[in-house]
């Protein structure tokens, strides 16, 4: 490899992603790589150039561009039929001299972690453990980037935090035609405009700008950076075991656990999560809590079954299911979970939120829809697809409600002060496709809101989108796309 930076053709002239959903003819993929010469900065602020004249090639060819992360997405959203730029090899990672923040930054100053956007999840993880750190939530899968989590805004796993996107503060995006900017919230500067002239960035402290870039869908430009908000080390006592689904409707609407025998008692969980198997409803639904302790050494962190972790959603494990006849699906679900998803005395479990979360691969052709609605309508929504299972299924699938905090991002799905993710986790199939169809028909019909997790299976066009956000929701992402990219580098 040569000293500086290169982002280099690898002569692939098709790509598939992670979940080998769909596989598409590209002009080219390439690698990008940081230099070796000079201190972590210096090979940052190279690659910032690298990345940059590889966006002024694309333009001058007129060859559309897109950045790539680990490509865990069902959906497009990081697709093109031109050049995709594959980001994962730039994984610097960065402690922000406390000098260099902004004096008006009103959060932990300790806390701030500068991270180039190849860092996944799981490579976050292992670095903030060794420092004592944490990040504050993450989805079950921490196999992506941090910024194609971001990007497609995936929820987390805590039922009172924002998701993930929402503990990014500032992003580092390189547009092109020799610019690149630091984009920040004005009400929340994060560092000083020294360290933004260090990077030779343009500065940009816009908040409606920044809720656009958030959940950005690789439309602003190349993310080569980010900051993000972490937290001191804990741990997550997880448990898990059966209850009667009719006793579940006060927390499945309204998180409230009052007068509910769950593990913590009345103490709050810090994730609730309802596993439904539609096969096996007579012995009740799986019930995940998670209560947040202070960190400590003397606990043995769980070990994955069969590569299952305990943290691991549905979607983990059924795809290792193959498409079968609909006869055959109830006992396979059943059988499946039998063995990966029992409840015994194990319980509970304790680790850090990386080693609770900690599925990195994928099994199989897996599907996977994420609805997300008010939580008040949790309960007709998970009786609705049940319902709908039975009429006219059976499915390959299970059901999931998860909860998170509204995010603050233009076009987050999870845009409701408390958002329920209904989760229809399965085997990729005609079958499992036209569930989905009929769900999202269903849920029109009973007038039950819902938008769709972008990176996931997604089935709205252009007017679904406008309907599920609003009007003004769009433009104003438009309108932050425009004030960041000029006609051509948006084209």
């Amino acid at each position: 490899m040569a000293d500086g930076p290169a982002i280099r053709d690898t002569g692939q002239r098709t790509w598939t992603n992670k979940h080998v959903t769909f596989t598409v003819p590209v002009e080219g993929l390439f690698d990008a790589w940081n230099g070796e010469l000079g201190d972590s900065l210096a090979r940052y602020q190279a690659t910032t150039a690298a990345i940059g004249a590889f966006i002024d090639a694309a333009v001058k060819d007129g060859v559309p561009v897109r950045a790539l992360g680990a490509g865990w997405s069902f959906s497009r959203a990081a697709v093109t039929s031109g050049r995709l730029v594959n980001t994962k090899p730039l994984n610097l990672f960065f402690s922000l001299d406390p000098a260099l923040v902004a004096p008006a930054y009103p959060g932990d100053r300790d806390g701030l972690r500068f991270i180039q956007c190849g860092n996944s999840v799981s490579a976050l993880n292992k670095a903030l453990k060794a420092q004592h750190r944490s990040l504050r939530t993450t989805g079950a899968s921490n196999g992506q980037t941090i910024i194609g989590v971001s990007a497609t805004g995936s929820h987390g796993s805590a039922i009172d935090i924002p998701p993930v996107a929402d503990f990014i503060v500032a992003l580092h995006v390189v547009v092109g035609g020799g610019r690149h900017v630091w984009l920040e919230r004005a009400s929340c500067p994060v560092v000083t405009d020294a360290f933004i002239a260090k990077l030779g960035a343009e500065p940009l402290r816009d908040d409606a700008v920044f809720d656009a870039a958030l959940v950005g869908l690789g439309g602003f430009g190349i993310v080569h950076g980010a900051v993000i908000e972490t937290e001191p080390i804990f741990l997550l006592e997880m448990h898990r075991h059966r209850m009667k689904l009719d006793t579940l409707d006060k927390a499945i609407n309204e998180l409230n656990f009052d007068g509910l025998a769950l593990p913590g008692g009345a103490e709050r969980p810090f994730h609730f999560q309802v596993l439904v198997n539609p096969y096996d409803m007579g012995k009740g639904v799986h019930v995940v809590t998670m209560y947040k302790r202070p960190y400590r050494t003397d606990y043995t962190p769980p070990k994955p079954r069969d590569g299952i972790g305990p943290g691991d959603d549905a979607l983990a494990f059924l795809g290792t299911l193959t498409d079968a006849h609909p006869e055959a699906i109830p006992p396979l679900i059943n059988a499946l979970m039998g063995k990966v998803y029992s409840d015994s005395a194990q319980w509970p479990v304790f680790g850090t939120i990386g080693e609770i979360f900690t599925n990195t691969d994928t099994r199989g052709k897996a599907a996977g829809l994420a609805l997300g609605i008010p939580a008040a309508r949790s309960r007709e929504a998970l009786d609705a697809v049940l319902e709908l299972n039975k009429s006219d299924g059976p499915y390959p699938c299970l059901v999931a409600l998860r909860y998170v905090k509204q995010t603050r991002a233009t076009l987050g799905f999870t845009k409701w002060d408390r958002t329920c993710v209904v989760d229809l986790d399965g085997v990729l199939s005609d079958r499992m496709l036209d569930y989905y169809r009929k769900a999202c028909a269903l849920f029109r019909v009973k007038g039950i809101p819902f938008t769709l997790h972008w990176g996931k299976v997604f089935m709205l066009d252009g007017p679904g989108v406008r309907a599920a956000y609003g009007d003004a929701a769009v433009q104003a992402w438009m309108d932050a796309r425009a004030k960041l990219l000029s006609p051509e580098l948006r084209k």
